[in-house]
């Protein structure tokens, strides 16, 4: 398994290094036999034009193009497979239907360069930023990230989990280079379900997944009879790293140092959460690390950027002005999605009727520039709350 891994990775960055040399990859794309999910049984013909380069890693590549005939701008995912293995990535997308879940237009497979290997391309929705480029800007020009936006990207990261948990798939790689976004309307979708899963109970799931600073401790912990509470302790960490201007709140440097950061901010885990995380870890001693409560940490970080958010191991400091407080829901909300017992996590349905959003549900609500806001999945009217 780890050879053919290796293969395929060594494979597709040779398509990678070949097509860097050009960012405009071709002028025209001639005609292809492509299929809709609505309708696999009838082909489509289709032609793209101006594609060229948007994004790469060792998933494959993905072009923005324009269909020609409609002028539809629109995202190409290419990613090499492996025949032999059916393709979960695409089997998933076919069912998903969710204003907050990048939409699946179009796939049809292509052919390489040896004649063994085949290529998926997935025809998606294009979107024109992501939160991981939005949050890295307002991180370099020093700017806060505006607490609103935070709560309209989030309360659609949510909408979107709530969607696909009902399903039964969980995402396994939730991270701000995976949510799009359209800074114009303040849409966000999640995308990349190159990791995603049906989760079954009696089937074991591989451990190493999910991108390091996000990625929950029980997996760090190496369970495999996890649930789709992982993704929630993504969202959460997600949601610190807005709070903080773009800062992880987690920034491991390996996978036993990512637990060691996390120990430091919530205090290590007892024997029961311990055998909530992994049953088999009973016998394991964490070391006492002193940690700073939720309270402290974060207005620690967010009123002296000279201290990083952790004591130790954070190697990029806090060096941007926030605001001097955080707000209370905002607190209250990450003590409910960064818990050590994924059972005690949150679900993203209940995430959603959270205080935090309810500056939502103000039906004067709108976009910093003034703007109305984009249709929001489940939003009713507020509620007087109090935590």
């Amino acid at each position: 398994m780890a050879e053919r891994r290796k293969t395929l990775h060594s494979k597709m960055k040779r398509t990678v290094s070949s097509i860097r040399r050009n960012s405009v990859v071709e002028k025209t794309k001639g005609i292809i036999l492509v299929k809709s999910p609505k309708d696999e049984e009838k082909g489509v013909e289709l032609t793209y034009t101006d594609a060229k380069v948007i994004g790469n890693g060792s998933f494959g590549v993905v072009y923005q193009a324009m269909l020609v005939g409609s002028n539809e701008i629109v995202a190409v995912k290419k990613v090499l497979v492996d025949q032999r293995f059916k393709s979960r990535e695409l089997q998933i997308m076919k069912t998903l239907r969710h204003p907050n879940i990048v939409d699946l237009k179009y796939f049809f497979f292509s052919d390489g360069d040896s004649k063994q290997d085949v290529y998926m391309n997935l025809v998606l929705g294009f979107m024109p930023d992501t939160v991981y480029k939005v949050a890295k800007c307002h991180l370099k020009s020093k700017q806060p990230i505006p607490i609103f936006l935070t709560k309209l990207w989030m309360y659609q990261l949510f909408q979107g989990l709530a969607y696909i948990h009902s399903l039964g798939v969980c995402h396994r790689d939730i991270k701000p280079q995976n949510l799009l976004l359209n800074t114009e309307t303040g849409v966000l979708k999640l995308c990349d379900f190159g990791s995603a899963k049906y989760l079954v109970k009696s089937e074991p799931n591989v451990a190493y997944i999910c991108s390091r600073y996000y990625r929950a401790p029980e997996l760090i912990l190496g369970a495999t009879d996890y649930s789709l509470h992982i993704d929630v302790w993504s969202a959460g960490c997600v949601v610190a790293e807005l709070l903080l201007g773009g800062q992880p709140l987690f920034p491991g440097e390996s996978g036993i140092d990512q637990m060691v950061v996390i120990i430091k901010i919530l205090g290590p885990p007892t024997r029961a959460q311990i055998l909530e995380m992994n049953k088999d870890f009973s016998g394991f001693k964490f070391p006492q690390i002193s940690h700073h409560p939720w309270q402290k940490q974060m207005l620690e970080s967010l009123t002296n950027f000279k201290r990083t958010v952790s004591p130790t191991r954070l190697k990029r400091n806090l060096k941007r002005a926030f605001k001097k407080t955080t707000p209370a829901d905002a607190i209250d909300l990450l003590s409910k999605l960064l818990e050590y017992n994924p059972t005690e996590r949150l679900s993203p349905e209940s995430v959603c009727h959270h205080p935090f959003f309810d500056d939502l549900r103000n039906p004067e609500a709108s976009l910093p520039d003034g703007n109305q806001l984009p249709p929001l999945v489940g939003i009713t009217a507020v509620k007087e709350t109090t935590l």
